[in-house]
C-alpha cells in the first residue's frame, strides 16, 4: 500500500530503476513532480536510482507489476517502462517477459481507471519485427514470429498495445503509445546484452567487437535526453490522439560503421570477430518519425558521436569501479 499525500503533481514509473526509468525520474522530480518509482530490480538497478534515495519528492517500492499493486492518493501520470528490453536479459525467462508486458498493462490501466490517470504505454520498435519496409512507420503492422526467440518481447509489446486501445475504448482511460527505437546513454547496464553498449564495453575492456551477421545490418540510435523530451512531450500533448507514434533517431548505422566509430572514439586497438546472426534478428530498423514531428514538434537532436562521448565516459567510470572493487576484494 502507498500512501502519498503531498502536494504536487504525483508521477508513478513503472521500472523506474531501469535505464530510461531512471533517468526519466530525474527528469520528472527536477521539473517538480513527485515520483513513485516501483520495480522488482529484475534488470533495473539499486545504483540508478541511490541518488534519489531520501528526496522528498521520491518514494520507490519494490514490486514486480505482474502482482495487482494499490496507491493511495491522487495520481496524474503512470509511465510504464516496466520489461527487460535486451533478448539476452527478456529471454532468461521468457513467460514471465509475457507476463510483464501484458498482466502488468492490465494492473497500470486498472489503476489509471481508478485514477483518472493519463498513462503511456513504451512500446517498442521490435514490435515491427523483422520488417520489410523501410524505414517503418506507424501504420505498418510489421513482421514478426509468434513462436521464435524474441516472441515473448515482440508479441508481449504488441499484446499490450491492444490493451492500451481496448481498455481506451471501453472505459475511455487516457492513454499515449510510444514505439520507442534503440536508445543509449549514461545509465545502460554494462551487461546489457545490446549493441552500443557491447561494443563499448568491449573496446574499453581490450576486448574484441562482436558483430553478428556481416555486419551490413542497421540500426538508428537515439540518445536518452532526445528520448526523455519525446516521452515528456507524447505525454503531455492533447494533440497526439491515441494511435501509436515512433520515437526514435532516424539517423541510420550499419552495425560496421558503429564499430569503426566506437573504436576511433575509445582509442581502443582491438580486431573485430564475426559471429552467426541471432534467429529472427532484424536486418534493418529505422523509425519514421514524421507523425511525432507533427503532432509533438518533436525531432531528435544529439548526434550520435556526440551522445556517445558520455556515454563512452560512463561506462568507463563503470569498469573502473567494478575494477577497484574486485581488488579490494582480493
Amino acid at each position: 500500500m502507498v500512501n502519498e499525500a503531498d502536494q504536487g503533481r504525483c508521477v508513478l514509473v513503472a521500472g523506474g530503476a531501469g535505464f530510461i526509468g531512471s533517468n526519466l525520474c530525474d527528469r520528472l522530480i527536477a521539473q517538480g513532480d513527485r515520483v513513485i518509482c516501483i520495480d522488482n530490480l529484475e534488470t533495473g538497478r539499486s545504483e540508478n536510482i541511490a541518488h534519489l534515495i531520501g528526496h522528498p519528492g521520491f518514494a520507490f517500492f519494490l514490486h514486480d507489476i505482474i502482482e495487482p499493486f494499490q496507491v493511495e492518493g491522487p495520481v496524474e501520470r503512470i509511465y510504464n517502462l516496466a520489461c527487460p528490453a535486451s533478448p539476452p536479459k527478456y529471454q532468461r525467462d521468457p513467460v514471465h517477459t509475457f507476463k510483464t508486458s501484458v498482466l502488468g498493462a492490465l494492473n497500470l490501466l486498472e489503476l489509471a481507471r481508478l485514477k483518472g490517470a493519463r498513462i503511456l504505454q513504451s512500446s517498442t520498435s521490435e514490435v515491427y519485427g523483422d520488417p520489410d519496409v523501410h524505414s517503418q512507420n506507424e501504420d505498418y503492422r510489421g513482421l514478426v514470429n509468434t513462436v521464435g526467440p524474441r516472441s515473448c518481447y515482440d508479441e508481449g509489446k504488441r499484446a499490450a498495445e491492444t490493451l492500451f486501445h481496448d481498455v481506451h475504448e471501453r472505459d475511455r482511460v487516457d492513454i499515449r503509445i510510444a514505439r520507442i527505437f534503440n536508445t543509449y546513454g549514461p545509465r545502460m547496464d554494462p551487461e546489457d546484452g545490446r549493441v552500443v553498449s557491447n561494443f563499448v564495453v568491449q573496446a574499453l575492456s581490450g576486448l574484441p567487437l562482436t558483430i553478428y551477421g556481416d555486419g551490413q545490418q542497421t540500426r538508428s540510435f537515439c540518445y536518452i535526453d532526445d528520448m526523455l523530451d519525446g516521452l515528456t512531450a507524447l505525454m503531455e500533448t492533447d494533440t497526439a490522439g491515441y494511435d501509436p507514434v515512433n520515437l526514435g533517431n532516424p539517423g541510420e548505422f550499419t552495425m560496421r560503421e558503429l564499430a569503426e566509430i566506437v573504436l576511433e572514439m575509445t582509442g581502443a586497438q582491438v580486431p573485430v570477430t564475426y559471429c552467426d546472426l541471432p534467429r529472427d534478428d532484424p536486418h534493418q530498423r529505422c523509425p519514421d518519425i514524421t507523425r511525432a514531428r507533427r503532432l509533438l514538434g518533436w525531432a531528435p537532436r544529439v548526434p550520435l558521436r556526440e551522445g556517445l562521448a558520455p556515454t563512452i565516459a560512463y561506462f568507463r567510470d563503470q569498469i573502473r569501479e567494478r575494477q577497484q572493487l574486485k581488488e579490494n576484494l582480493a
